[in-house]
C-alpha cells in the first residue's frame, strides 16, 4: 500500500514509522521547512504517565498511553523509565491526596524515601506519590531518531511541502497535521501551551517532578546536563504568540518554590505551541473525504502517538475499526 502522511510532528512520524514497519510504501510531507517548524511537538514536556493522566485525562489515554512506554523503548534509547514525582507545598495537600483519589499505580512516600530517592527535595516535602512505572523523553531527540527511523525504513520525507489534502488515486492519505486541518474537522479547537529551558547546574532531579496547584500545577522535567523543562500553562486560545510575561512569572516561580537554586537558573529559551484538541480532549481517528485523520493528542502527544499511530496502520493496512477513538464526522451526522 502507498501511503502520504501529512504533517511531522510527532503523530505524523509515528504513524509514517508504523506504516513503513508493516511494509507500507510511504512518503511524508511537512510543509515547515525543519522539524522544529513542524508543530507543539517542538514544546513538548515529553512525560510518559499514563497513570498520573487519569487524574484529568481519563480511563482511555491511560490505557492507550500504557503502549507508549514500550514502544519508544523499542525505537528510541534515550527513553528514561525512573518513574515521576507528584507533590505540593504543605497548604494544597489537599491537591495532592484528591491527585490520589483519581489515580493508581503509584507508592505514598514520607519525607525520608522521598529524599532517599532525590536528595535535592530532602526537607522540603512532607509527602509525595512516586509513579515508580513511568517515563520521560527529551521531545527534540526523540522526534530525530523518528525521522531518522522513517528515513532508514525508505520512506520519503519532504519539508517545504504545502500538501494537498485530498483522497489521491492508488494512494491513501492520513492526516497528521493537529490544528492545520481545523477546516476539515469543524470540532476541532487549538490549547496553548508554554515552556521555559533553564539551565540550573546546582540542581540534581532525575526524574520529572509534578507540582500541584488548585490554579497552576506545573510539571519540571529534566533533561542532559543540568538542563529543565518548566510547564503546564493551558491557555483556551489558537493564538500562535509567544510566552506571555504573565506565564513565565508563574513557571519561574512554581521552579523556585521548588528549589530555590532554579533561581539562578540560566533561561536558555522560552517558546509556546498550539495543540489541537476535540471537545473532549481524546483522540480521533476519523474518515473525513476519503482522508484518515489522526488528530486530537491535546496534552499527550508522546504519551498517545504510538497507540494512534498502531491503530491507524491497522485501520488502512488491515481494515480493523477501533471504536473507542473511531467516530464520524459530526457534519454528516447532522445531514443524516
Amino acid at each position: 500500500m502507498r501511503v502520504t502522511v501529512i504533517g511531522a510532528g510527532v503523530a505524523g512520524l509515528a504513524c509514517a514509522v508504523e506504516l513503513a514497519e508493516r511494509g507500507a510504501a510511504v512518503e511524508l510531507l511537512e510543509r515547515a521547512t525543519t522539524l522544529a517548524g513542524a508543530g507543539c511537538s517542538w514544546y513538548a514536556g515529553g512525560m510518559l504517565a499514563p497513570w498520573c493522566e487519569l487524574e484529568n485525562g481519563g480511563p482511555l489515554v491511560a490505557r492507550l498511553g500504557e503502549e507508549a512506554l514500550a514502544w519508544w523503548r523499542r525505537r528510541f534509547p534515550g527513553t528514561v523509565l525512573r518513574g515521576t514525582l507528584v507533590i505540593a507545598h504543605g497548604r494544597d495537600a489537599a491537591e495532592l491526596r484528591q491527585f490520589g483519589r483519581r489515580t493508581h499505580d503509584f507508592a505514598t512516600l514520607g519525607s525520608a524515601a522521598l529524599a532517599a530517592l532525590e536528595p535535592e527535595l530532602a526537607g522540603r516535602f512532607a509527602t509525595a506519590l512516586h509513579f515508580a512505572a513511568e517515563g520521560h523523553l527529551d521531545p527534540r531527540a526523540a522526534l530525530a531518531a523518528l525521522l531518522e527511523r522513517a528515513r532508514a525504513l525508505g520512506v520519503s520525507v519532504r519539508f517545504g511541502v504545502a500538501a494537498e489534502r485530498r483522497a489521491l488515486a492508488g494512494r491513501e492519505v492520513l492526516d497528521c497535521s493537529g490544528l492545520a486541518a481545523r477546516h476539515v474537522l469543524g470540532d476541532l479547537r487549538g490549547v496553548r501551551g508554554e515552556m521555559l529551558l533553564l539551565k540550573a547546574p546546582e540542581v540534581s532531579l532525575s526524574r520529572p517532578v509534578r507540582v500541584l496547584h488548585p490554579r497552576l500545577p506545573v510539571y519540571v522535567v529534566p533533561r542532559e546536563e543540568g538542563v529543565y523543562l518548566v510547564g503546564a500553562t493551558m491557555l483556551e486560545s489558537d493564538a500562535e504568540r509567544r510566552l506571555s510575561a504573565r506565564s513565565a512569572l508563574e513557571l519561574l516561580s512554581a521552579a523556585y518554590a521548588l528549589h530555590p537554586a532554579f533561581g539562578e537558573a540560566e533561561i536558555l529559551e522560552t517558546g509556546s505551541g498550539v495543540r489541537a484538541a476535540f471537545p473532549d480532549n481524546l483522540p480521533r481517528i476519523r474518515r473525513v473525504e476519503g482522508v484518515l485523520c489522526v488528530n486530537g493528542l491535546y496534552r499527550h502527544g508522546f504519551l498517545l502517538a504510538p497507540a494512534l499511530a498502531r491503530r491507524a496502520a491497522e485501520v488502512l493496512l488491515e481494515g480493523r475499526e477501533f471504536p473507542e477513538v473511531m467516530d464520524e464526522d459530526p457534519r454528516q451526522r447532522r445531514l443524516a
